[in-house]
């Protein structure tokens, strides 16, 4: 994937988000010719200005995806985009479901229009596990979302920009992500609250994120979902692990601690699923992720690729990892540190 972006053009949708900012830091190694950023958030921006303001190839756009004329304005001359703008928030998507589906399908459909309508050569769609059997206002927005992106490819006309989206499970570190809030209601609050202890998640880190993202880009051909394998995890034993290393860092006696379990908020399930079984009968699989096609468009060949089991690929059906490995896991993505320090994402 090394240079795949030098002297292009790329714009990142949504480029003040987590993964926004760890695609940027990315793809600058390449050396660009430019980076546009777009989000509606200007105070974020001028965070992101400071950070990067060595880099004289980056340019930051005020906009929302919800206008399309900003939209089709932001993609003029631009080779890649990146679409990571979204609701997620899942209550508050719930509480205003149509706020969510003005950002969530509409502004997708803004960005799928501006991209053909600008002839960009590929536009990569971030969506979620949340849009498999949607239980909630934000997964089936989402769901609505990717299949506008895979519709399209065969809409948009031959030679045409190529679409693809990939589907991510939690994203460790990420902003709403667990991890810290455990870590703030372990120090302030000798006291975390869990929705359901039986509860398991496929957990991915910003790297594998960004590194998915970026390889989805690389290889698609038009229409396809690519999906990371990545951990499952039981979210209590997650809770455990933060509580002993929070409590080891912070000389905090883990009996202190205390689990509160409050029940699923609305919306939310047991386990999450990344692909069903339908699904899985057309997918490819590669040693470290599945790729299913659009089947409307005709025959895909990926190279060192093999047809995938027939089954779903959901976190209640995957191995699951265990305490030590979590703890690893959390270790090695500076979320947790065992020594003198720790770094609160």
């Amino acid at each position: 994937m090394q240079g795949y972006f030098t002297d292009k053009r790329v714009l990142i949708i949504g480029g003040t988000g987590t993964i926004g900012q760890s695609l940027v830091s990315t793809i600058l190694q390449d050396q660009p010719q430019v980076v546009r950023i777009f989000s509606r958030d200007e105070y974020k921006q001028f965070e992101m200005q400071q950070m990067l303001r060595e880099h004289t190839n980056v340019r930051f756009l005020i906009g929302d995806i919800r206008d399309y004329t900003r939209v089709r304005r932001a993609m003029q001359d631009i080779d890649y985009v990146f679409h990571v703008a979204a609701m997620k928030h899942v209550p508050a998507c719930e509480y205003n479901p149509f706020e969510a589906v003005q950002t969530n399908i509409i502004g997708t459909q803004n960005v799928i229009q501006a991209s053909i309508d600008s002839g960009v050569q590929k536009t990569v769609f971030t969506s979620t596990d949340k849009a498999i059997s949607p239980s909630n206002t934000y997964g089936a927005s989402k769901l609505m979302a990717e299949r506008l992106i895979s519709a399209a490819q065969y809409y948009g006309g031959a030679g045409k920009t190529k679409f693809a989206a990939v589907r991510f499970g939690n994203v460790m570190g990420s902003r709403g992500s667990v991890i810290p809030l455990f870590q703030k209601q372990i120090v302030g609050q000798r006291s975390i609250t869990l929705t359901d202890s039986r509860m398991s998640r496929f957990m991915m880190s910003l790297k594998q994120a960004t590194e998915l993202t970026i390889r989805a880009m690389t290889m698609a051909q038009g229409g396809e979902v690519f999906i990371l394998k990545m951990p499952v995890i039981m979210l209590q034993e997650l809770a455990e692990v933060v509580i002993e290393e929070t409590c080891k860092e912070r000389h905090i006696s883990s009996s202190e601690v205390s689990i509160e379990e409050i029940g699923i908020r609305p919306g939310e399930k047991l386990f999450e699923e990344l692909m069903t079984e339908d699904e899985s009968v057309n997918a490819f699989e590669f040693s470290d992720m599945f790729v299913i096609p659009n089947q409307y468009i005709g025959k895909r060949i990926y190279d060192n690729a093999k047809p995938a089991p027939i089954k779903s690929y959901a976190s209640n059906n995957a191995p699951i990892i265990t305490k030590e490995e979590i703890r690893q896991m959390l270790i090695q993505n500076q979320l947790i540190i065992s020594n003198n320090e720790m770094v609160m994402s």
